[in-house]
């Protein structure tokens, strides 16, 4: 069930008011908010600005230029496919066509159920054993299509134990 206007104004509050004491106190707020949240609501912004004597646009400059942030929900489960050279030369692409098609979304998409959020990422660090998934704070390798989609079926099923954070 979405949040109201007032949940979400309460919830920034509380990090605003837990982090603003901190130097350079935007990105612990921004990371706060999204922790909590999932996301950063777009009414967030001037929010956020009033209490840092800034403007909405640099707030929202911060947050565009940061590949992390999101701006919009998403699933409860973030997966990402690893894009960079080496995972690509292991089969990451055919990899890739097999997730959207299989979770039925593209990258930046949530699917239907809301219970997986599909993202490209360009390094997972894990080149030697390409081509590498993310599911979590769990990097998993040499996935093939049927490993994905046993760890997709684990993931739903909960029995996939994902670390985060």
């Amino acid at each position: 069930m979405p949040l109201t206007a007032e949940q979400i104004s309460s919830t920034v509050q509380a990090s605003i008011n837990k982090l603003i004491a901190k130097p350079g106190a935007l990105l612990p707020i921004l990371h706060d908010i999204q922790e909590v949240l999932g996301y950063i609501p777009p009414e967030a912004v001037p929010q956020i600005a009033s209490a840092l004597n800034q403007s909405s646009a640099e707030i929202h400059g911060v947050i565009t230029f940061y590949h992390q942030f999101r701006t919009h929900p998403v699933g409860k489960h973030n997966v990402e496919i690893c894009r960079a050279e080496a995972c690509q030369a292991m089969g990451s692409r055919h990899l890739e066509a097999h997730a959207k098609s299989s979770l039925g979304v593209d990258y930046h998409q949530t699917t239907s159920d809301g219970a997986i959020f599909l993202e490209p990422v360009y390094c997972l660090g894990n080149c030697a054993c390409s081509p590498s998934v993310r599911i979590g704070d769990r990097v998993h390798a040499r996935v093939t299509p049927e490993r994905f989609d046993a760890l997709i079926d684990e993931l739903r099923t909960d029995k996939l134990e994902v670390l985060n954070g």
